[in-house]
């Protein structure tokens, strides 16, 4: 009885530390969007800022409704928050920088 005990702990302590780093992008996440320019957005052929910060700001909310849970809400949210730091953070920084050359 006492392995099973820990393994419930180990599970608890992972699932708990997974939905801190998913809370953590999606703050960063949202954070990045509310300083960008919104015309970045749609020069490069992205949602406007206002969907984009819609966006986050429910993912961040739907992470918040389910603390360490991480239902099927906070997958959607998780989904969502990878969408804008791998597809969209990159291209609309790299719009507001300039060529790297």
């Amino acid at each position: 009885m006492g392995q099973v005990n820990t393994v419930h702990g180990l599970t608890t302590l992972i699932m708990l530390a997974l939905w801190l780093v998913a809370l953590g992008a999606t703050i960063f996440a949202l954070i990045h969007a509310i300083r960008q320019r919104p015309d970045a957005f749609t020069a490069v052929d992205k949602q406007s800022k206002p969907i984009w910060l819609a966006i986050l700001g429910v993912s961040l909310l739907l992470l918040l409704l389910s603390p360490a849970g991480l239902g099927l809400l906070a997958f959607v949210a998780i989904i969502a928050t990878g969408i804008y730091l791998a597809d969209v953070r990159p291209k609309v920084d790299e719009i507001q920088r300039g060529p790297r050359w």
